[in-house]
Formats: structure tokens, sequence, C-alpha cells
């Protein structure tokens, strides 16, 4: 990949693997960002060097590319940025922070690779359109199932007012989902870790009263590292209005904003409205089952058990066209 100045010599195999890096990065704070996107970038030297690789943390907290370039600065760095890789299109707007292209702006990074346009039909392009107009090479990167699956939960927000809806569901070896009478779950340890990674990422739990009427499941995470303060939505299905009382007050002290639907749609679209990004459905065969009949799913992630030990599955529901034509 190289540009028109002679001086930045950069290659694709340098461009790739930072833009490996700064995936990986953003990976890390998936499930802490909404309501905005997991963005990771990794700054570069003239000859395709990293310097630094940074993510956005949260809400309110500075953008990956502005963290980068702090970084940078903060190393004595900052003369060296020939090039920002970065996994979604920089912004071009005032948020809670100031535009992430001014910052690039104002360092000598003469290239700016990204691997997803920004999806918000209110400022798609805005951000490259900024940078070349300022005389830097802006290119898109090639991108793959990770970097769309990264931007996916913030691209169906933005566009459809709907959160990414993800189905976890356990079959045992009688094709069923009921665990054994005094358990609350059949699956291996390795396949309990996987639930709690998905309720990590996850901005909101959707459950049926039923389940919570046979089980009172937690739904907390126990199995890995939680981010520091996040606090979820436990949305439950509730037709009939049973959920008890004493249960909502026991979720709130679990850190959960307990909240009661009655249609699955009205459930999803609240979600959004309040920027959840991801929401993880945990139900009993009944919603799941309504769940997955639905147009709303996007991921359905299948733990069935077997003699040999659990098998998972991930399924994507591709009537929604979710990753785009990448």
């Amino acid at each position: 990949m190289l540009s028109a100045n002679s001086k930045l010599t950069i290659s694709d195999n340098a461009v790739t693997a930072a833009m490996q890096a700064a995936l990986l990065a953003a990976q890390e704070w998936v499930g802490a960002t909404a309501p905005n996107p997991p963005v990771g970038c990794a700054l570069l030297d003239q000859e395709g060097h990293i310097i630094t690789v940074a993510a956005h943390h949260g809400a309110g907290q500075l953008h990956a590319e502005a963290l980068a370039i702090k970084q940078a600065r903060d190393e004595g760095r900052l003369s060296e940025i020939a090039a920002v890789v970065v996994t979604l299109e920089p912004c071009n707007h005032h948020g809670r922070t100031p535009p992430c292209t001014e910052a690039i702006l104002a360092t000598p990074a003469q290239m700016v690779v990204f691997a997803q346009p920004d999806p918000n039909p209110k400022v798609a392009g805005q951000g490259a359109e900024r940078l070349r107009s300022a005389g830097l090479i802006v290119k898109e990167f090639r991108a793959n199932a990770e970097t769309a699956r990264l931007i996916a939960p913030f691209k169906k927000q933005v566009t459809q007012g709907l959160p990414w809806v993800t189905v976890k569901q356990a079959i045992n070896l009688s094709g069923n989902m009921l665990p054994p009478p005094s358990r609350k779950t059949f699956t291996s340890p390795q396949s309990l870790l996987l639930a709690h990674q998905l309720r990590k990422r996850a901005d909101a739990i959707l459950t049926g009263s039923g389940t919570i009427l046979a089980d009172a499941p937690l739904f907390t995470i126990r199995h890995v590292p939680d981010f520091v303060g996040k606090r979820r939505r436990l949305i439950v299905l509730d037709r009939r209005e049973r959920l008890p009382d004493v249960y909502v007050n026991e979720a709130k002290s679990r850190g959960f904003d307990v909240v009661r639907e009655t249609t699955l749609e009205q459930a999803l679209r609240h979600a959004a409205a309040v920027g959840c990004l991801e929401v993880l459905v945990e139900a009993g065969p009944e919603v799941t089952a309504h769940v997955l009949a639905s147009p709303f799913w996007d991921e359905h992630v299948r733990i069935m058990q077997t003699t040999q030990g659990d098998k998972v599955e991930v399924i994507y529901n591709r009537s929604e066209n979710v990753f785009g034509n990448h």
C-alpha cells in the first residue's frame, strides 16, 4: 500500500497486521461501549511499525483514534505517526467528545485506513470526506466477518431501530432444553463459560416470566470478569403479569434494570431506544421458539449435548443481511 508520498512505504501486510491488532483491542471492550460501537485503532510509523494500539472504552470516554493519539503523545511519539488504521470510519461530528477527524488532522498522519464505513445514515461518509478534503489518503480496508460482526449491532440499531439479538439455546441428549431434576443446567464447564461470555457482551438479557417462576435465574456474570460498573437491562416478557415483585427487587440489587414487556417487538424497540446494542435471549422453550420464529433474531448460539461432549453451533439469520455486502 504505497502512497503518492514516496516517504510513506507501508506495506499491505503491515496494514493487515495493524488492523488485526485494532480489531483485537476493540473486541476486548465489546459490551462496554453502548450506545457507541466498539472501535479499535492502531497508529503506524513511516515503515509500518505499530506505535500504539487503543480501543474505545465506553460512552463519554475518548474514542479509539483520540486515545491512541493521546498514548502516542504521552510516549513522546506523536511526530512519528504516519498512518491511522481503525476498525470504523472516523467520526466527523461533535457528540460527547470532539470529532476524531480533527484529532487525526492535528497529527502528521498522511493516510487513514478503516475497515467499516459508518453505518449511521446521518453521518455516513462524512469522516472519510473530511480527511480526503484535507489532503490525506483515505482507504477502505477489505472487511472480513470479524470486523463486520464487530459493528453489526451498532449498524442494526442505527438503521433499523432494533438491537442485535443473540439467542442462546442449550439442548440435551433427549432433544429438549430441560435440565435434570434439582439442577439448573446440564452443559459442560466450557459451555457455561461461553454462556457468561455472551452475557458479558450483552446490554440486556431477555427472558420469560415462566423461566423466572421455574428457576429464579440470577443472570449474573460469574465465570469471566465483568466490566466495572456495567448495569444491564433484564427484559421479561410477562403478558400475564406473573413476575414476582420479590424477584424484581432482588434482580435490581444484582445490578439489573428490570423491564416488563408484553410483546417481543416492543421489548426490542424499547431496548434500542435506550441505547442497547445487543440483547441476549436466555429463556425457556416457548420464548426461545417465539424469538426464533420472528424476523428479529440475528445470531443463534446452539449448545447441543452429545455423548462425546457439548457441540456448539452458531447460526446467523441472513434474511436481514446484517453483514452488508462484505
